[in-house]
């Protein structure tokens, strides 16, 4: 064989290696709908599983459950530890808020009013999640 006959093949031999390469990477971004009907229930948010309880544990007065040993148990069904807020709750407080912070800016509340209420405010803010979880435990 001479020098140019063989570079002829080496050249189809690459040609058909690079068309192949890329008939595969085009194969590979083409996914059937089954397919992406799975992608999609694996990306979807998960939902909630409530548990229930396990051979040899009684639920509390307290919620939680412990073994005949005394150690707690996680087979108990699990439950929010509040009562999340609604929209209407969380836009009644941006509206106070922001009445709040017109007034302010208006100068139709004083400094020190202002103040009080954002004194009040933290305190609240302080306070409530001890409050909460003392009744929460009782």
């Amino acid at each position: 064989m001479t020098n140019t006959g063989i570079r002829t093949i080496a050249n189809v031999t690459r040609i058909a290696l690079i068309g192949a390469a890329a008939a595969m990477a085009l194969a590979g971004c083409m996914r059937t709908p089954e397919e992406k009907a799975e992608i999609a229930a694996r990306r979807a948010a998960p939902t909630a599983v409530v548990m229930n309880a396990t051979k040899g544990e009684a639920p509390t007065e307290s919620g939680l459950s412990h073994y005949r040993d005394g150690y707690p148990g996680f087979g108990a069904p699990l439950t929010a530890a509040n009562v999340q807020m609604n929209d209407e709750e969380a836009s009644s407080l941006q509206q106070k808020l922001t009445a709040l912070s017109n007034r302010r800016k208006a100068g139709t509340i004083s400094e020190a009013e202002y103040q009080r209420r954002v004194a009040e405010y933290r305190k609240l803010a302080e306070d409530h999640g001890p409050e909460t979880l003392s009744e929460i435990t009782k």
